[in-house]
């Protein structure tokens, strides 16, 4: 039964860490440490229900059941700990809040100090390790603490359960789901730890014998509940961040098509490669040099191309949205083109903004990046007849080397007899 609860004990403490992750922002923040606080105090008082740790603890006092009045006055700790959690949930008036979680300690610490002076008043001489509760039912004073402990953690859930009751149908979303858990955790240990207790405790006092309910059915009852209620607590905390995540991740993955055409223009710092960055780190930097290589690019747009295929996607049916997009592909596509060959923007250069830079956020590029791998539908660009997604064919003019990994040939960009059309004045479609 040891390795079941400390297992448990680990996995409850593990939630603590979780939310924990940045210490400085969460020290800050009464609601995180109080949910630490009680996540932690879950977790010890898993540890020190364990046989193992019981008698280490007695060993090393030299006290006979020392124990078991550090485990219930954990216990009690930890039912102090989930109504001041409950309370900084709510919230309110910061001054209302402040007097009901000091009630609430008040009271649990005199409820630890009964625990402790009765334990002292007790003779309890023979060692239990799991049947303590029931062996010592009827001894004076271990039995009134034994009661006293099973009142305040029983009181604590059934406050807890109303709460969740009545605050469950005022909220939604991930909030009630955790509400629901804590609900759950609340009523399992309410039935398979309290209930369990009593009826053993009562069952010795009538002369007979249910203490595998005592020691067989409630402490895997206690831990699962824990667990659940754990659960409650963290799950409307820690999943949107890890959502949001995941979000940054497939976003980071989709400008990989739009990355790759613009990175060798680029003047942001190169991102360090390190495995532990979050997604969202990496989608920021993304998103940095990306933002950095378009205005690098702005002067080499060819506005008269763009409004060509804008026009061509337009006649095919498409909305205007996906037209401009569309044609901001092919003309992004066009101007990396022309930098990777070396050569000279245009004269007339125009103060078109792209879709990308109107909007905040990551969707625009996201937009943009999905943009060059849709057909453009329109006539050959001046960097050659291949869609946007595809590298242009370029060769930088002589005595100048292109940059890494740029494409071999293209025609020089101005021609003996030929000159390049000025680009008409630029408009948002």
């Amino acid at each position: 039964m040891s390795l079941v609860v400390y297992l448990a004990a680990v996995v409850f403490g593990m939630t603590s860490v979780l939310l924990l992750r940045r210490p400085r922002t969460a020290l800050r923040n009464p609601l995180t440490v109080s949910t630490c606080v009680a996540i932690v105090l879950g977790a010890l008082v898993l540890a020190c229900a364990a046989p193992v740790t019981l008698r280490t603890v007695n060993e090393l006092t030299g006290v006979t059941n020392f124990g078991a009045p550090l485990t219930y006055g954990m216990l009690s700790a930890y039912s102090c700990a989930v109504l001041v959690l409950l309370i900084n949930w709510r919230g309110g008036p910061r001054p209302v809040v402040r007097r009901m979680v000091l009630r609430s300690m008040a009271a649990y610490g005199l409820l630890v100090v009964a625990i402790v002076v009765l334990f002292l008043l007790a003779d309890a001489d023979t060692e239990r390790l799991t049947d303590l509760d029931t062996y010592y039912a009827g001894t004076p004073f271990m039995r009134e603490m034994i009661l006293l402990y099973l009142f305040g953690h029983s009181a604590a859930m059934l406050v807890m359960c109303a709460v969740c009751v009545k605050w469950g149908r005022e909220v939604g979303g991930l909030l009630r789901t955790g509400l629901h858990l804590i609900l759950l955790g609340s009523l399992l240990d309410v039935v398979g730890f309290s209930l369990t207790k009593y009826t053993a405790v009562v069952a010795r006092w009538a002369g007979h014998d249910l203490d595998f309910l005592s020691t067989t059915v409630a402490p895997p009852m206690a831990s699962l509940a824990a667990l659940l209620c754990s659960a409650g607590f963290a799950l409307p905390r820690l999943l949107p961040p890890v959502l949001a995540h995941r979000r940054g991740l497939e976003d980071y993955r989709r400008l990989a098509p739009l990355w790759s055409l613009v990175r060798s223009v680029s003047t942001a710092p190169e991102q360090p490669s390190a495995w532990w960055q979050l997604p969202r780190d990496r989608l920021q930097w993304r998103e940095v040099s990306i933002h950095d290589a378009l205005l690098t690019l702005a002067p080499y747009f060819d506005h008269r191309l763009r409004t060509r295929v804008r026009d061509s996607a337009l006649r095919e049916g498409r909305s205007a949205h996906d037209a401009r997009l569309t044609a901001e592909a092919a003309m992004l596509a066009d101007a990396a083109c022309r930098a990777a060959a070396r050569e000279e923007p245009p004269e007339a250069a125009g103060t078109y903004r792209l879709h990308a830079t109107e909007v905040s956020g990551p969707s625009g590029l996201v937009e943009l990046a999905q943009a060059l791998h849709r057909p453009p539908g329109r006539p050959a660009a001046p960097c050659g007849a291949q869609p946007p997604a595809a590298p242009c064919s370029a060769q930088p003019p002589a005595g100048s080397s292109a940059p890494p990994g740029s494409p071999a040939t293209r025609p020089a960009p101005n021609r003996p007899g030929t000159t390049r059309p000025e680009p008409e004045e630029p408009h948002v479609a």
